[in-house]
């Protein structure tokens, strides 16, 4: 079960929230201070915290300080009544997840903080190469054929190496469990994580979603927005199923990559980042570069590193292990129960 930390200095706010977004999956808990949520952090070790920018006793911001300096990969989703709020951009500047306006849309919240607990797990449990049951909710590769093997070698040759990574497969093959690998036991694993499904946000906003906007840079651009790869500035950006990525934002990412730097959309300075880039997808890509849809220069600077995941028809021998360890899942999870 998840658990959600809500701090701000309004009891009927506080009431509603819980009541809204409490569920099975999700506790919520509640302070009204900074200083008590200080208090509970070590208590609850929260996937996801949400923050009003004035608070009675300290700011937004500097709890959001503290709250990173306890743990820099915790979701930090910070809240605030005024849409022209330094103190909440700022915080996104320094890598919160996320910051909202009141009053507060429960269905927005609702979907952010789904996904900040989303992005906690990835973050968080690890992906391990076991020979026999897991404990603790980590989350396991299974295959001990040689195409596996060979698999869980590369990840243990470049998982400490500074490149990007392209990972290939078809879909179910375990292609987001190869990147939270790569970033767990990367040099970067206590520095911030991001995903992103290229396939799942329109092409209009992606964009937006990596690099930011600023106010006034297209219609609905109410307030200046910053991107995934300003926030993970010293981490690694997940980006899957790549090869759905527009041609325009192609062009972005290719710059991000060449120079680690860009700009924001409707913005003209240029503003540096140091991540990781890993991007995986289950489409031929040469063949898109061929079709004129993907970009060849994008695929030589993906192409740092690949990392090919075998399908299940290739690896037959591992079928057995599979169903076993399916069958054990839901076992377990029936005994929860």
């Amino acid at each position: 079960m998840a658990t959600l930390l809500i701090v701000d200095d309004e009891p009927n706010l506080l009431y509603s929230l819980r009541a809204g977004l409490e569920t099975e999956a999700l506790t919520v808990a509640t302070a009204k201070t900074a200083k008590q949520a200080l208090a509970l952090l070590p208590q609850l070790r929260p996937d996801a915290v949400v923050v009003d920018v004035r608070l009675p006793d300290l700011s937004g911001l500097e709890l959001f300080e503290r709250i990173k300096a306890l743990d820099l990969r915790l979701p930090v989703v910070v809240i605030t009544a005024f849409a022209t709020s330094e103190t909440a951009i700022e915080a996104m500047k320094r890598g919160a997840f996320e910051y909202l306006l009141k009053p507060v849309d429960l269905h927005q919240l609702r979907d952010v903080v789904g996904r900040a607990v989303a992005l906690r797990r990835m973050q968080h449990v690890p992906a391990v190469f076991a020979e026999g049951p897991v404990e603790g909710g980590a989350d396991q590769f299974v295959g001990r054929s040689p195409l596996m093997q060979e698999v869980y070698k590369a990840i243990g040759r470049v998982a400490p190496q500074d490149v990007t990574v392209l990972i290939l497969g078809e879909s179910g093959t375990g292609k987001e469990l190869v990147a939270r690998a790569l970033y767990q036991h990367s040099k970067r694993a206590d520095k911030p994580f991001v995903a992103l499904n290229c396939a799942a946000i329109p092409d209009w906003l992606l964009e937006s979603e990596l690099l930011g906007h600023e106010k006034g840079a297209f219609t609905g651009a109410d307030r200046q927005r910053v991107g995934k790869f300003e926030q993970a500035n010293g981490g690694t950006v997940f980006l899957d199923e790549i090869g759905d990525m527009a041609p325009a934002t192609q062009a972005k990412v290719l710059r991000v990559l060449q120079d680690q730097q860009f700009e924001r959309v409707g913005g003209r300075d240029p503003i540096a980042t140091d991540v990781r880039v890993i991007a995986a997808t289950n489409r031929k890509l040469p063949e898109l570069v061929a079709a004129e849809t993907f970009s060849g220069d994008l695929l030589y600077r993906l192409n740092g590193v690949t990392i090919e995941l075998p399908a299940l028809c290739d690896h037959k021998d591992d079928v057995p292990l599979l169903a076993d360890h399916f069958c054990g899942c839901r076992t377990a999870r029936s005994t929860r129960t």
